[in-house]
């Protein structure tokens, strides 16, 4: 319906005048601009809302952050869990048989060939994903390197003969959770019973009187000692190959100097005896005539199952060991009486 203007003067009237056409579109346009200008203002500015994208993004970016901290995680465990393969592979599994430590170079160096990871470079040197992805590599050429030392060690083991079996390398204790724990380990320590700093030879295994000890490795029975102090009830075991190991403060002993044991047999029993301040196996490896720490020569999370198979052949072995004995002195018997 068309607009009309009064003239006051005239007492006429005349059309009301419009704007252009094309200037009320172009109004129209920057007035819905402004509107939706206004809307992401608010929506962004005052309510600090993201955009739907930009949201999902940051919770993709989130996501992403979390699995690097797990990879991280893991990495951290692992490394761990390396390191410590390394130091037994260069101070004791290496050292038994004459093999050269393994170069810090070699082990740290990544693995050759062009970069793999060229695409990662554009992340930049602070980013988690490429510092992950670069401790992975590392990590992969550790492992690698160690082994093949395993693969030298085992076929110098094989070449050495009856060495491998006579280097002590189990625990003396079942390692079953709750069988023992670790007390007093190798090194300086405040002594338990004169309070001053004092160099502890041995590897201590809290436990209860009576657990089983057992032999870690070949060895001939070198002395049985029973006293009231120092070490208590001790047996001393010589393994040949420069290797001796003590178990001492124990309770009962059940063999004698001069027999031949094998890794598994049982020799005695945890005891109280002698310094001691409560029940526990106080053990040592001497090499060469030098004490050197237990646990560089046991695998302390051993597999029960392994262990208990190890200890069931060796107690199969025993029996039939007595059994031929005593046929055997059956047999002699009946030789001398004459055959009757």
């Amino acid at each position: 319906m068309a607009k009309y203007v009064l003239n006051s003067e005239t007492l006429g009237s005349r059309p009301a005048p419009r704007l252009p056409r094309p200037l009320r579109i172009v109004l129209l346009v920057l007035l819905g601009a402004g509107l939706v200008a206004l809307y992401f203002w608010i929506y962004l500015a005052v309510l600090g809302l993201d955009l739907p994208k930009t949201a999902y993004l940051k919770r993709r970016h989130a996501s992403l952050e979390a699995r690097i901290n797990v990879l991280n995680s893991e990495l951290d465990r692992s490394e761990r869990a390396l390191y410590g393969i390394e130091r037994r592979d260069d101070g004791v599994y290496r050292s038994i048989y004459g093999l050269s430590p393994i170069p810090e170079e070699v082990k740290g160096s990544g693995l050759e060939g062009v970069n793999r990871y060229a695409e990662l470079e554009r992340l930049g040197a602070n980013s988690e994903l490429r510092r992950a992805v670069l401790r992975t590599d590392a990590l992969m050429k550790r492992v690698y390197v160690n082994s093949k030392s395993l693969d030298e060690v085992y076929q110098a083991a094989v070449e050495s003969g009856d060495m491998i079996s006579c280097v002590p390398n189990v625990p003396p204790i079942l390692p079953k959770k709750g069988t023992f724990y670790l007390s007093s380990s190798f090194g300086y320590r405040s002594d338990p019973l004169y309070g001053d700093s004092r160099r502890h030879q041995g590897q201590d295994f809290a436990s209860t009187i009576g657990n089983p000890v057992y032999a870690t490795g070949d060895a001939v029975v070198e002395k049985v000692t029973y006293q009231y102090r120092g070490y208590g009830n001790e047996i001393v075991l010589d393994h040949g190959y420069g290797y001796e190991t003590r178990y001492a403060h124990l309770n009962t002993i059940e063999v004698a100097e001069g027999m031949k044991v094998h890794r598994g047999d049982r020799i005695g029993t945890v005891g109280n005896t002698g310094k001691s301040t409560g029940p526990h196996l106080h053990y040592e490896v001497v090499y060469r005539g030098g004490r050197v720490n237990p646990m560089n020569y046991m695998d302390i999370n051993m597999p029960v199952e392994e262990y208990e198979a190890m200890v069931n052949r060796r107690r199969e072995a025993y029996r039939d060991e007595r059994t031929t004995s005593t046929m055997e002195l059956l047999r002699r018997g009946r030789a001398e009486n004459g055959g009757n």
